[in-house]
């Protein structure tokens, strides 16, 4: 066993669904969240502005909003972004290894440009919301998830990115392949008992430390909690193994 010396270092906080006046309360109510993970939905309604805010108040970002282009593409947007100090950037590892590379060259440079520490890039493996039946079907593709999962881990190191994106489903075989220096970001995660919504691939925060998870994204579960303060205390409580 291990201990977790500041277990608020791994949490992330999803800010999916809040506008930035509700997220400015939130950091207020819990000033304690070192991690940020500002999706779609929120970079989208507010622009790259809250991200400078979030910086001035300290936080820790993890830009995730999944580029997946032509390589050009998802390398120029990569250049962009190093730019804004998130310390972490997704992008989907199916893009391919020249995307992937691309964009971790791309970022350094951009981050240099402005005199910022590069981001780490992580490549997105299967979301969380697909299961094995809509994978298969959906797709047609004759692999299981976890199959898949292995495959994109690798592609993801093999092209230089620092870690990836997976459920706590795969985190455990994923963990015994790699150090503990490529970051396995892990979000679908739940209390036991709670409503999955619209994840299907989840397991409780304890579990998915044992198993190897770097950090944790963790949302709704938090941030529409009727005490987000206590709850985001009893997620750390989870994570000191």
């Amino acid at each position: 066993m291990k201990n977790i010396e500041n277990p608020s270092e791994k949490i992330i906080i999803a800010l999916d669904g809040m506008d930035k006046n509700h997220v400015f309360t939130l950091l207020e109510k819990i000033p304690e969240i070192v991690w940020v993970k500002v999706g779609l939905e929120l970079f989208v309604n507010e622009g790259p502005e809250v991200l400078s805010i979030l910086r001035d108040k300290g936080k820790k970002i993890f830009l995730d909003l999944k580029f997946h282009d032509i390589p050009s593409t998802v390398a120029r947007a990569c250049y962009a972004a190093s730019q804004t100090g998130a310390e972490f950037i997704s992008l989907h590892t199916c893009a391919g290894m020249k995307a992937l590379k691309m964009a971790n060259e791309a970022a350094q440079e951009g981050a240099a440009k402005v005199n910022l520490m590069p981001p780490k890039l992580l490549g997105i493996t299967i979301l969380t919301s697909w299961t094995s039946e809509s994978f298969s079907s959906d797709l047609l593709i004759n692999q299981s998830i976890d199959q898949r999962v292995k495959h994109l881990a690798k592609i993801s190191l093999d092209s230089g990115l620092g870690g990836c994106v997976c459920s706590p489903k795969e985190v455990q075989f994923l963990r015994e392949a790699y150090p503990e220096s490529f970051e396995l970001i892990t979000p679908g995660i739940r209390p036991l008992g709670l409503d999955a919504n619209d994840q299907s691939r989840v397991s409780d925060a304890s579990e998915a430390i044992k198993k190897g998870a770097s950090k944790l994204v963790i949302g709704r579960a938090i941030t529409q909690s009727n005490d987000p303060g206590n709850m985001f205390k009893s997620f750390c409580d989870k994570v000191t193994i």
